[in-house]
């Protein structure tokens, strides 16, 4: 793996900010900022959001160090696979087909990291 620089980072901190402010100025500032308001209204966080967002962290848990570290942290792949059978619950709540697929794969991809660490 190649060792991450501080030029990495300043070009990756740029490239990112770059997408991010061209896509918000194209849907438009105040969709973007209304969005987000939601986040903090107590009627947002409804069971299936919440199960939701719990699932996302866990899985930004684990890919995060793996990308830009390198290290895996597979004991929270438990977490995930809990994470994602709740998901997929949540999924069929909200009708979103894709996270349905998306957390099926993601259940092998937790059942295979688990075998491998614990058989």
């Amino acid at each position: 793996m190649a060792t991450l620089t501080t030029t990495h980072i300043a070009a990756a901190a740029i490239a990112g900010l770059a997408i991010v402010l061209a896509l918000y100025s194209a849907i438009g500032w105040r969709s973007v900022a209304g969005c987000m308001r939601h986040w903090f209204e107590r009627r947002y966080w409804t069971d299936y959001n919440v199960v939701e967002f719990a699932a996302w962290m866990s899985k930004a848990a684990i890919i995060v160090p793996g990308l830009i570290f390198g290290k895996e942290i597979w004991q929270l792949h438990f977490l995930t696979l809990a994470t994602s059978c709740l998901l997929i619950w949540a999924s069929m709540r909200k009708l979103l087909p894709t996270l349905l697929a998306f957390n099926t794969l993601w259940i092998g991809i937790s059942s295979i990291v688990i075998a491998r660490n614990v058989l």
